[in-house]
């Protein structure tokens, strides 16, 4: 049997019409001999806009379920995930060429590192891309030093959390997603941090699509009250964790 890495993909109504150029982008990844990837595809709600945007693929698992957010749907494909790896892909997203092996290749080669992360690109709707400033060296990422630069930083992680991948039992561990109206990818990030090192590749692995439909543009996402108070669950999540006598990962 070949070794499996799950990628994981929230999908909400507006943004299926972009699964197929997501799905474009996993039939380009050339991964190791003996691996294969397994796309989970799971809507947050129950609606027929969704399924006629999935590709019809027996390596595509789709679900449907009450909408939550994109926390509660990740977590409820997690139920289907078969790989002992598992990689985020936003809806609206897209994977660069040899993303996915790269990830392979940081985490099997350092058993000891829990996640990796890479570049990021913003693409945007011209085409055009557009980078961020501040990524670090290609490389071990400290345990606890997510955390360290996103609070001294304005809340800016110095690596993008929707460019993880995580060992599926490590993830598990820590529960999925946090359950949060959003930040639940830096929430798990700051949690992944606390307890594991990881690997950033500075090849960029992620081309992030900005549109107007995406959640993060809308008016909600930046509203004060809410963005403080979803930090400061995130932070004293993450400072709990860091903090427990034992809750560190090895790889079993």
């Amino acid at each position: 049997m070949p070794n499996t890495i799950t990628v994981i993909t929230a999908v909400h109504a507006p943004a299926a019409g972009h699964l197929p150029d997501a799905y474009g982008s996993l039939c380009e990844q050339e991964l190791p001999d003996g691996w294969e990837w397994q796309w989970v595809v799971q809507e947050d709600g129950e609606t027929d806009a969704v399924r006629p945007h999935v590709p019809a693929d027996p390596r595509i698992s789709f679900g449907q379920g009450r909408a939550g957010r994109a926390a509660m749907a990740r977590t409820m494909g997690l139920s289907r995930a078969e790989g002992s790896y598992v990689k985020v892909l936003d809806a609206d997203d897209m994977l660069t060429p040899g993303a996915l092996a790269r990830d392979l290749r940081a985490l099997g080669g350092n058993p000891e590192l829990g996640w990796a992360t890479s570049r990021a690109l913003d693409l945007l709707p011209d085409g055009s891309t557009v980078g961020f400033e501040g990524d670090p060296p290609q490389g071990p990422i400290a345990r606890g030093a997510v955390l360290g630069h996103w609070k001294t930083h304005g809340y800016r992680a110095p690596v993008h959390p929707a460019t993880l991948c995580v060992r599926r039992d490590l993830l598990l561990a820590l529960g999925g997603w946090m359950a949060l109206p959003a930040s639940e990818d830096t929430g798990l990030l700051m949690a992944l941090s606390a307890v594991s090192r990881g690997w950033f590749t500075a090849e960029t692995g992620l081309l992030y699509r900005k549109w107007p439909g995406q959640v993060t543009s809308h008016a909600a996402h930046a509203d004060a009250t809410e963005r403080e108070a979803r930090f400061a669950v995130v932070e004293a999540r993450a400072r709990v964790l860091a903090a427990m006598d034992g809750w560190r990962y090895e790889a079993g």
